[in-house]
């Protein structure tokens, strides 16, 4: 939604003015208010709704990130694994 937002505004600009477009998006500023506004949203959508998603969100998102964790340790167990089939161990 914001990446449709953000491309209409540009869509009708020159090449020349996009930089002065873009620069004050990326402001220490601007991305601690786009984040603020974010949690505004969440905490209105499913806290003040007494939703359940909240709990989905931290279960799932511990998952992504125990696997993205452990991603470097099973990728070198593999590489192990391969290249002691390349050279004949065991």
């Amino acid at each position: 939604m914001a990446l449709r937002k953000f491309y209409s505004e540009i869509k009708g600009l020159k090449v020349k003015e996009f930089p002065n477009h873009v620069k004050p998006m990326l402001s220490l500023d601007y991305v601690k208010k786009s984040v603020q506004r974010g949690m505004d949203n969440y905490h209105a959508k499913y806290i003040e709704t007494s939703s359940v998603d909240p709990v989905y969100h931290v279960c799932f998102g511990g998952m992504v990130l125990s696997y993205f964790l452990a991603l470097p340790e099973e990728r070198r167990h593999l590489e192990h694994q391969q290249h002691s089939k390349e050279h004949g161990g065991h």
